[in-house]
């Protein structure tokens, strides 16, 4: 029995963010059996190319709530380009040091390499990469997760708890 995290960060109007994250002991994310919130007072403005920049001290202080975990999903790219153009899940993969697997909603112009999934009734697909295990495992991972819609049930949820708190 694993460790599972999904982490997402939302900016707040007064210059701050809240990160969110939801864990899990099994692979679909069936039951959450744990969720964290951290507020951060301000981050860095946004740069293009350096998104990451702005996102990892938000997921840093969250995932410091959450404890050890052996897998972490990102709202967004591992990587930006099929020669490996690190984006935020590269960056989460160099700082903690566990498979990242990225889910982005929207298609990235350079990221022909990402694995389209399609879930439920879905006409458009997620965008999965990852790093630290293999793409296609990644995207059976995303594909497998719980709940009907696109957005699996663990995802709609840190979503919702990045933007609310609860």
């Amino acid at each position: 029995m694993g460790r599972y995290a999904a982490v997402d960060v939302q900016y707040t109007p007064d210059g701050g963010a809240l990160a969110a994250a939801v864990l899990a002991q099994d692979t679909r994310f069936a039951a959450i059996v744990a969720e964290h919130t951290a507020r951060l007072a301000e981050v860095a403005a946004y740069r293009p190319g350096h998104f990451y920049a702005r996102e990892l001290p938000a997921l840093d202080a969250v995932l410091a709530k959450a404890g050890a975990i052996d897998l972490l999903i990102v709202d967004g790219y591992v990587d930006l380009s099929p020669d490996g153009r690190p984006g935020l899940g590269a960056h989460a993969h160099a700082r903690f040091g566990v498979p990242v697997i990225g889910v982005a909603k929207t298609a990235f112009q350079g990221a022909t390499h990402a694995i389209a999934v399609v879930r439920g009734e879905a006409i458009r697909p997620l965008y999965v990469t990852a790093a630290g295990l293999d793409r296609g495992e990644a995207a059976e991972f995303v594909r497998e997760m719980a709940g009907p819609y696109r957005m699996p049930d663990a995802l709609r949820r840190v979503d919702r708890l990045a933007r609310t708190g609860a």
